[in-house]
């Protein structure tokens, strides 16, 4: 679990600085450093940390807890807090979010490596316990969970778009079979009339997430998904 993209929320640089530090001479990859609620929002879209490392007291902006709940609206991502806080208040809503660890300031390296290894294992077992309940292999090491409609890349869940999302479950429920433009369209766009160019746009945002090869285009009728098996 060595070289971990790991993403640095707090709002002081020397603090921040210093984590960084100590995380590159763990074997950590820091992949940036957010201040605020804004920046942490904006790197990890762009970066996809695997574990994000957040503190509660971020000034001027909104505080770690309340950017951790808008973080898990898009993003399943393990959350270990610091903080300097230790009174009740603040570790119940902290606990809420379901963070993998919580480390009170100050900390020394062992305490900071023990809880990200500690919070990497319980967020990879977590996924591979999850990944086996209700899941369809879809080749090249994805695969896609019916009961809580994820598409996962090995242990790893992929985003999607609403539109995105809708047109892979479409491919899926096909089983391998061919759905067509007219379907594709009717089932995502009910009420508007769309062309080609803006379907073709959703098949090729929906690729660049996974695989090419996982989705067949049948010249002048539609798509289909090349291989479905259920585990």
């Amino acid at each position: 679990m060595d070289n971990a993209k790991i993403l640095i929320v707090e709002d002081e640089s020397i603090v921040a600085l210093d984590i960084k530090l100590t995380l590159e001479s763990l074997q950590y990859l820091v992949t940036g450093i957010a201040k605020n609620f804004t920046q942490a929002l904006e790197k990890i879209e762009i970066l996809l940390p695997e574990l994000i490392l957040m503190d509660i007291n971020l000034k001027k902006s909104q505080d770690g807890i309340d950017t951790v709940l808008e973080i898990q609206k898009k993003y399943d991502i393990p959350i270990i807090y610091l903080t300097a806080y230790t009174d009740e208040k603040t570790i119940r809503r902290a606990v809420q979010t379901n963070p993998v660890g919580y480390l009170v300031k100050p900390f020394n390296p062992e305490e900071l490596n023990a809880t990200i290894q500690l919070g990497l294992y319980k967020s990879k077992h977590q996924l591979n316990t999850h990944i086996k309940e209700e899941m369809i292999n879809l080749g090249h090491n994805y695969h896609y969970d019916t009961f809580n409609e994820m598409f996962f890349y090995n242990d790893h869940p992929i985003k999607l778009s609403k539109n995105e999302h809708q047109l892979l479950k479409l491919l899926i429920d096909a089983k391998g079979n061919i759905v067509s433009h007219k379907n594709i369209e009717y089932y995502i766009w009910p009420d508007e009339a769309v062309n080609q160019d803006v379907l073709r746009s959703l098949v090729y945002r929906l690729r660049t997430k996974f695989d090419y090869q996982l989705i067949e285009t049948v010249p002048s009728f539609g798509y289909k998904i090349l291989s479905v098996t259920k585990e």
